[in-house]
Formats: C-alpha cells, sequence, structure tokens
C-alpha cells in the first residue's frame, strides 16, 4: 500500500457555532456601547453589532429548551427577552474578566425561566370569576388580599427598601471570590430584580428558583449562600432592611 493509502484523512473541524454570531468583536462593541455618549452612536452599534446577536441568543435559547410551549407567541416572547438583555446593557463590567456571551447566555436564560415560571403558576392558578359560587374560601380570600390597594406611602417604603436591597447585593458582588458565589449572587440579584413577575414568595420557592437559576447542587447553594449572607449582614447598617437570609 502506498503512503498515501495509508494516510488518515483529515477530521473537519468543528465549527464553534457561538463565534458565528457572538464573538470578541460583540463583546468589544458592547463596551463601545456604554462608553460612548452619543445616542445616535449607541444606535448604530446596538443596531449593527449588538441586537443580532442578541437576537440569536435569545432564539437558540428558547428552541433548545422549549420555552415557547406555554406561550402563544414566538416572536412576542423572544422580542421580550431581548429588550430585556438590552436593559441590562449598563450592567455587564468587562473589567472583571467576565465573557459577555456567558454573562448575557445566563442573564437571558434566566429571565426564560423565571418568565415561564409564571405562566405556569398564573395557568395552575386562574379561576373564573364567571362563576364566583364555585369558588373556595381561599380563593375568595385571594382576591381580596388583591383586591385590596396599599397607601402611596406603603408602595414608597417598599420601593426603596427594595432598592436599597438590590445596592447592596450590587456591592456585595464586587466583594465575593469564587465562581460559585458569583453565580448565586448573581441569581438572587435576577429574583430580585424580577419579584414584581413572580407568583411566589415563600422561602422555599425562591430557593427553589435559585437553584433553577444557578444550577448548583443544594450543598452548593447552602454554602455559598453562607459567604453571601456574611456580606449582606456587614452592608445591612439601615435596621429597616429585612434579615434576607
Amino acid at each position: 500500500m502506498s503512503d498515501e493509502t495509508l494516510k488518515k484523512p483529515k477530521r473537519k473541524r468543528k465549527k464553534n457555532l457561538t463565534r458565528l454570531y457572538f464573538h470578541s468583536g460583540t463583546q468589544d462593541a458592547i463596551v463601545a456601547y456604554q462608553k460612548s455618549d452619543s445616542l445616535k452612536e449607541r444606535e448604530s452599534i446596538y443596531v449593527k453589532d449588538i441586537f443580532p446577536a442578541f437576537e440569536k441568543l435569545v432564539e437558540n435559547l428558547i428552541n433548545i429548551h422549549r420555552f415557547t410551549s406555554l406561550f402563544d407567541s414566538f416572536d412576542d416572547l423572544k422580542n421580550d427577552c431581548i429588550n430585556f438583555l438590552f436593559e441590562t446593557i449598563s450592567k455587564f463590567d468587562a473589567t472583571r474578566g467576565t465573557n459577555a456571551f456567558s454573562y448575557f447566555n445566563v442573564v437571558a436564560k434566566n429571565w426564560l425561566i423565571i418568565k415561564t415560571k409564571k405562566k405556569a403558576q398564573s395557568i395552575k392558578k386562574s379561576v373564573s370569576l364567571d362563576d364566583p359560587e364555585s369558588l373556595s374560601t381561599n380563593e375568595n380570600a385571594l382576591i381580596d388580599e388583591h383586591c385590596t390597594i396599599q397607601s402611596q406611602e406603603t408602595m414608597l417604603e417598599n420601593t426603596m427598601v427594595a432598592n436599597n436591597i438590590i445596592d447592596i447585593l450590587y456591592e456585595i458582588r464586587t466583594k465575593i471570590r469564587t465562581e460559585n458565589e458569583l453565580i448565586c449572587i448573581n441569581s438572587i440579584i435576577t429574583i430580585f430584580e424580577n419579584v414584581d413577575e413572580l407568583d411566589l414568595i415563600n422561602k422555599s420557592a425562591i430557593l427553589l428558583y435559585m437553584r433553577e437559576l444557578s444550577g448548583l447542587s443544594p450543598k452548593q447553594l447552602t454554602t455559598t449562600l453562607l459567604s453571601v449572607k456574611k456580606h449582606y449582614r456587614k452592608l445591612r447598617s439601615d435596621d429597616m432592611l429585612p434579615d434576607l437570609f
């Protein structure tokens, strides 16, 4: 047999599909968008270099994880998620060494999980008001509770407390050291920034959300929460803020 015959055929390298739409140039564009003071320039950067990457990223996540099973429109879900990513551009910090694709992939997936969970809970808990006699005592109580309007002072106070907590969570994120702690605090921040979208709230449900968002095991989550808890208690100087942990 000739040498040519014995030569093994070269394997074709698999293309990294991620790099085709979300690459180092995309990350550079995001940084440029953050630094620009010109609305026109930022719009141009977003439309040309960022939006196409966001769109493909969200499409892939929806298709892979089948997030559309509870929604009527693929496009509506996709566009809402892209809009959420657009609103979080300013929160990405390239100086921390975080890869932009990894960051926005987690943010988009977390948003889609929360949105889908909320939709599922809504479908499960929905009742018809056309037949009030069929409602249970508990369902009537829930309806009465949601029909009660809080005072302006109470709503303002709740908003201020929530904003202060979120500020502290972002400060904690600058102090943590391990990858698991970063994943954990990002999950907590995601829950707090979407709290109005959730059909909770009790401790078990929050921990379930955190496990799904972070992908950490119960043991890993418990360990990282202890670290986050220490930081929170040190920074919680205002007695008006609740002890979250």
